[in-house]
């Protein structure tokens, strides 16, 4: 795996932190928690690593070092999980399983590094030179078995789902590079699961993916407005985390937060990482610290 090792210091990040106009003395889930939180995690997306030559301001290889430096903020701050939004890995310009397999693994190898449990959202890059299964056979969800892609688990008092919308809008798998970016879709059988999932749940709850829900067309998901009918009927969604569109963005709807982070592979240095702790208080409210170029933004109660 080639890298590009970026020092920072300590010194040198609080100062990045300041001109971005974030508090440095923000220190995750070792604050106020106790009085004020219930819980706080990470959250990351589009990696895209691998070890292949820029592309359309997608630097590939410098995934490595961003993710490095973004895990190390993680432990740091003692988040409760981490959770990368999808299109974890990429590929060659001529597409390779064996390569793409070898990027995925690298990849991962760096992510277990965070401390706590860990989680993945499917994204569509992330089955562009192999399939499904060996997506999943090379990364590992903490405590989560079972074959599928979408899955839910509780912590600390809210219910957390992760959905899988890497499926044609004829209901086709995507499988090594088997679908367009803007072709995604959720189809009946997870929307069900889904349905009952939420109905089985007494908890507040967050929901990720990694094509966008909050809107229709473009990036989002071919039927966001049915998932989202389904999430606003449960009463118990408090806010969506997405990745998909590089720009990042923010809607609310029927009372539901949308939020995309920002991508992390466009653009070449440190400056041009992007992650963010998300910190749900004890009222369900939301304040999310965005690092680098991801953005702050705080969801009160509608």
């Amino acid at each position: 795996m080639t890298k590009n090792k970026w020092i920072i210091t300590r010194r040198d990040f609080l100062k990045t932190a300041v001109l971005a106009g974030l508090s440095p003395a923000f220190s995750g889930c070792t604050f106020p928690s106790a009085s004020r939180g219930k819980l706080c995690f990470g959250i990351v997306t589009d990696s895209h690593y691998a070890d292949t030559a820029m592309r359309d301001n997608r630097f590939f290889r410098e995934s490595a070092d961003k993710m490095t430096e973004c895990i190390e903020l993680m432990n740091e701050k003692k988040v409760n999980f981490l959770i990368e939004l999808g299109d974890f890995k990429d590929q060659d310009a001529e597409p390779s399983e064996e390569k793409t397999i070898t990027y995925l693994r690298s990849v991962e190898k760096i992510y277990q590094q965070f401390y706590g449990p860990a989680y993945h959202v499917l994204g569509n890059h992330d089955v562009d030179s192999i399939s499904k299964e060996q997506f999943r056979e090379n990364i590992k969800n903490t405590n989560i078995n079972g074959s599928s892609c979408y899955y839910s688990y509780d912590f600390k008092g809210i219910h957390f789902i992760v959905l899988d919308a890497n499926f044609r809008a004829d209901g086709t798998v995507y499988d090594h590079g088997n679908f367009e970016w803007w072709d995604t879709y959720i189809p009946e059988t997870e929307l069900n699961w889904l349905t009952k999932n939420l109905a089985d749940t007494h908890l507040p709850s967050i929901v990720f993916c990694h094509q966008q829900l909050g809107g229709n067309g473009g990036t989002n998901v071919t039927n966001a407005e049915e998932v989202r009918s389904i999430l606003q009927d449960s009463g118990k969604v408090l806010a969506v985390f997405d990745g998909h569109e590089h720009n990042g963005g923010y809607r609310l709807v029927e009372g539901i937060h949308y939020y995309t982070l920002k991508g992390m592979i466009v653009g070449t240095g440190p400056e041009n990482n992007s992650y963010a702790i998300v910190e749900i208080l004890n009222d369900n409210s939301i304040v999310i610290t965005g690092y680098r170029k991801a953005v702050s933004k705080e969801f009160s109660l509608i």
